[in-house]
């Protein structure tokens, strides 16, 4: 039976040894800001979809210093959280002038 991932050789060179850990790091870090970005967005994604107002606007605002850090350290490309905020913005703002108007 053949398993399914080739095995991973060490690097001889004390300086690939270092970057393997330094990327093992790396990599934790740059998976737990990835997964605050996506908690943050789906976050006030439910806030719009429940209707209130008030907690997607208090979202969105903390959606809003969650993405900026992720785009400021290349996690996502800036464009990309751009592009999320304003979606999301037109979402919160609708929501805002609809319940007035209700």
């Amino acid at each position: 039976m053949a398993s399914a991932k080739p095995k991973k050789k060490n690097p001889r060179l004390a300086s690939g040894r270092k970057r393997v850990r330094q990327d093992v790091k790396i990599n934790a870090a740059n998976s737990s800001l990835r997964s605050q970005y996506r908690t943050a967005v789906k976050n006030v994604e439910k806030a719009v979809a429940s209707g209130d107002k008030a907690k997607a606007t208090e979202a969105f605002g903390k959606m809003q210093s969650v993405v900026d850090t992720v785009a400021d350290k290349g996690i996502f490309h800036k464009n990309k959280a751009a592009r999320d905020k304003s979606r999301l913005s037109v979402r919160v703002k609708a929501l805002a002038l609809a319940a007035p108007a209700a």
